[in-house]
């Protein structure tokens, strides 16, 4: 159960207070889920009952009052007379609420459930959330300078908070990880040690950095420049020979590819005119063609039969594909039904849980009650045991006091007994 969840659940007990609030959060949440803690007191800040960690840092909440913040006593009828009033503003604060009749059978509403805040809040935040997921959006990052709209005031503490917040504070850490600024020695050393002290230009920075408190992570000493251009320039050559290689090797293929093909026209053209005149060359002529029609003939057989094939298989393909759309509208028919009958059913289901949860709550303050009770019975039977143990005391000593007496008695009887036979002797 989410801190909203637990806060609707108390705000339904009678008897609930912030206290049982805070420790079902303890409950629920605290050593289970990283992003929840117990703060530390903090001197002069007001007392925090619980912290989450965000992105940007930890946030503390005091839960004074949440209980009453949340419930909300306005009731469904005064907000419609409020709807309805001739008063503008009064109308306007309170516009009426459109409800979303798609996927649910005539529009059925949550009832008997009490409506808080937190669930009024929740309920918006999803239909934002579906919102934006459905789109692409797209966020500028506007910073506040202060708080007291006063132009030209740049409150440091507050721009350097948004921008953590932001995650540009992050990002330049990032960066810096690559150390983006790279500076000559001699361009170092020449802005900070004076002339006239000759001393070497790595060794000057190592030792100039050395003296300063900078974290030695910050910076790093490179190599020297001095084979720098000349070793660009040997790459740069190399790069062109390996360029200009790649490219003859090309244009040698295509003239080995060019003689080739010349050659080839040269032997078939040479052929040719050995055969031209030949007697039988002109017999092949003349019946050349008549081979090609015999061929055109297959081929146009082969094709006919083609043709009918493939009618016959677009004939298929076609009653297939009427098949195929009458499943489909069907299915889709079907899927509409479920959807519906799903939809109905999860109204339902919600309907029902929220009586289920009622019921608990009724159930939980019914059981709490005769807890109660049971430990003020017990509280009373425990008195009425030992008064009984008392009695039962008292009792025993005057039963022994009464055997006494009897005893006595018994012995003063004995006593008068033989007084008066010695009184009659």
């Amino acid at each position: 159960m989410g801190i909203f969840s637990i806060l609707e659940e108390e705000c339904m007990f009678p008897k609930a207070t912030d206290t049982s609030f805070k420790n079902k959060l303890y409950d629920q949440h605290l050593g289970k889920c990283n992003a929840f803690q117990k703060p530390k007191p903090a001197k002069g800040k007001a007392e925090a009952h619980f912290s989450l960690v965000h992105y940007a840092g930890t946030v503390d909440y005091n839960i004074a009052g949440w209980l009453d913040k949340n419930k909300d006593p306005l009731n469904e009828s005064v907000v419609q007379l409020y709807q309805k009033s001739s008063v503008k503003l009064l109308a306007t604060l309170y516009p009426p609420v459109v409800e979303e009749t798609g996927g649910k059978k005539g529009g059925k509403k949550k009832g008997g459930s009490m409506q808080t805040v937190s669930s009024q809040f929740r309920e918006n935040l999803g239909k934002l959330m579906t919102n934006l997921r459905s789109t692409h959006p797209h966020f500028v990052r506007c910073l506040i300078p202060n708080e007291s709209k006063t132009p030209g005031l740049m409150e440091n503490f507050l721009v350097i908070h948004q921008l953590r917040c932001n995650g540009v504070l992050e990002g330049i850490r990032i960066c810096r990880k690559g150390f983006p600024s790279r500076i000559l020695y001699g361009d170092f050393k020449q802005s900070v040690i004076p002339e006239g002290q000759f001393i070497d230009n790595k060794k000057a920075c190592e030792k100039l950095l050395g003296s300063i408190d900078i974290d030695h992570d910050q910076y790093r000493f490179g190599h020297t420049k001095e084979m720098r251009d000349e070793k660009l320039a040997a790459l740069v050559t190399m790069t062109q020979a390996v360029c200009r290689g790649y490219l003859m090797r090309r244009e040698f293929v295509k003239m080995m590819e060019r003689r080739e093909s010349i050659y080839t026209i040269q032997y078939n053209i040479r052929s040719f005119m050995n055969v031209k005149h030949w007697p039988w060359m002109k017999v092949y002529y003349k019946i050349k063609p008549l081979l090609k029609s015999a061929e055109t003939e297959k081929e146009l057989a082969t094709m006919k039969e083609d043709f009918a094939k493939c009618k016959e298989d677009l004939a298929k393909a076609e009653a297939k594909k009427k098949e195929l759309e009458e499943k489909m509208v069907a299915l889709l028919q079907e899927k509409n039904d479920l959807q519906l009958q799903v939809a109905s059913n999860l109204s339902d289901a919600e309907e029902r849980c929220e009586g289920l949860i009622k019921s608990k709550i009724q159930l939980e303050a019914k059981l709490k009650e005769t807890t109660e009770r049971l430990e003020d019975e017990e509280e009373i039977n425990a008195e009425l045991t030992a008064k009984k143990r008392k009695l039962e005391d008292e009792c025993s000593e005057l039963k022994k006091d009464i055997d006494d007496l009897e005893l006595t008695l018994a012995k003063v009887e004995k006593e008068k007994h033989a007084t008066e036979n010695k009184v009659g002797d």
